[in-house]
């Protein structure tokens, strides 16, 4: 018995551990993202050539916003073509893509139960786009549901230009909506991330995470890969960890912003959220040891190896605090006439500290930088209702996505349907208010 208390030990104390290293990880990292951020690349005149990819099915609502938005680009017209993708769309997407004055790529299943989705349309309509990789130097992909800053192009333009054509760059994730407490807690969080994680991270050096929208990369590359090959249902964070393992850079812009559309229900968030968590973890089993025989073999630096490898157990908080706790239980049912918890006020003391410092402080410090909001009271519980709301959400994602992580076909689409006239000005940079206007 005692042994079986002492391995149950230490798989607690080794749980905990690992809970303990990446929040102090993340910590660090996130000191450097406390300095005003100012371009670090010179603005160069146009030069890159844009090609522009809009998945989007049964979208009839929202997809003339985006193309009034890209014709609207400060670009020259003629280095960047746009295409919507019709997705096996049951209402008018196509018709209205069209009659706005966007090419439209028509896809379909090649049967009923032939899978779907975002990577599988990216596909078909690359396949169908010949020598793209000689006609344009990025390829950039958003959702149809997406607003974006009109200076977007020359400013990923310059950058690509600056640094030696990276291979991706990464814009900053901006909302078109964040009233409510659900829609609200994906705006706070983005709103942190995009300072204390995403640009802290480019500042170190290190590849950001690709957020699935406004993101620009290499057609060379892509053409390299043999197309959009990537599948899963986080076909984002799958390119990014085979892209980091192959040595490529993703750099961060924080000049300029990509708009989507945040769930407004509890019920829209869990769904999206679970489907994340299966395709996080699908890609985080399949790849962990090519990232440990990529690091033993000298292809990655060991700070890109505990980036990406802290990135891609991010979804292990909620089952390693599981863990945890039932080893700690298993253990004082072994033995009762121990304290189940010992708690101090040193320790209730240093958490709280930790809570409200990397939730609350960052948060308000970052919308107040990044977005010109002051603090305001009546913020307060909204951001504890995000909170609890997160907490239910990320359990679905962590727990209900590692249980259903092998299922990687079955695409769930999130409804979109704010149009760009809701979208208040005090949600949108400069550039997007003057287009707006």
């Amino acid at each position: 018995m005692d042994k079986i208390a002492s391995v149950l030990e230490i798989i607690g104390s080794s749980a905990g551990f690992l809970l303990m290293f990446m929040m102090f990880y993340q910590i660090v990292i996130g000191l450097f993202g406390f300095k005003k951020a100012t371009k670090d690349y010179a603005d160069h005149d146009p030069e890159a050539r844009f090609l522009v990819l809009i998945p989007a099915h049964n979208e009839e609502q929202v997809i003339g916003d985006i193309i009034r938005n890209l014709e609207d680009m400060d670009y020259p017209r003629e280095l960047y073509d746009y295409y919507v993708i019709a997705d096996n769309c049951t209402d008018r997407t196509a018709e209205t893509a069209r009659a706005a004055g966007a090419k439209v790529i028509e896809t379909r299943k090649e049967h009923p139960d032939a899978p779907t989705g975002k990577p599988i349309a990216l596909r078909k309509a690359l396949n169908s786009l010949k020598n793209y990789q000689d006609r344009y130097d990025l390829m950039m992909v958003f959702d149809a549901d997406n607003l974006m800053d009109t200076n977007m192009f020359r400013e990923v333009n310059s950058q690509y230009l600056d640094k030696g054509k990276p291979d991706f760059i990464q814009c900053y994730l901006g909302a078109k909506n964040k009233e409510g407490v659900v829609a609200w807690f994906y705006y706070t969080g983005y709103t942190l991330s995009n300072r204390f994680f995403d640009l802290a991270k480019h500042r170190l050096g290190l590849n950001c995470p690709i957020g699935g929208t406004g993101f620009a990369m290499s057609t060379a590359y892509l053409y390299e890969r043999g197309g959009w090959t990537t599948m899963s249902l986080t076909e984002d964070y799958e390119i990014q960890v085979e892209a980091t393992l192959e040595g490529r850079r993703i750099l961060w812009n924080h000049n300029t912003r990509v708009y989507d559309e945040k769930p407004t229900s509890l019920r829209a968030a869990i769904r999206q959220r679970t489907r994340w968590g299966q395709g996080h973890w699908y890609v985080t089993i399949k790849n962990t040891g090519k990232v440990f025989r990529s690091f033993l073999a000298g292809n990655i630096s060991i700070g890109e190896f505990l980036n990406l490898l802290t990135y891609m157990y991010s979804v292990a908080a909620l089952p390693l605090s599981i863990i945890q706790g039932l080893a700690i239980l298993a253990v004082w049912l072994m033995n009762p006439t121990k304290p189940l918890f010992d708690f101090s006020l040193d320790g209730v003391l240093v958490g709280l500290g930790i809570f409200v410092y990397s939730y609350f402080f960052l948060f308000y410090l970052s919308d107040w930088m990044d977005n010109h909001l002051a603090f305001r009271f009546r913020t307060i519980p909204l951001m504890l209702g995000g909170f609890v709301a997160n907490a239910i959400v990320g359990a679905f994602m962590q727990v209900g996505g590692l249980i259903k992580f092998r299922n990687q076909q079955c695409w769930v689409k999130t409804e979109h349907r704010i149009a760009a006239r809701t979208v208040t000005k005090r949600e949108c940079s400069p550039a997007l208010r003057r287009k707006a206007a």
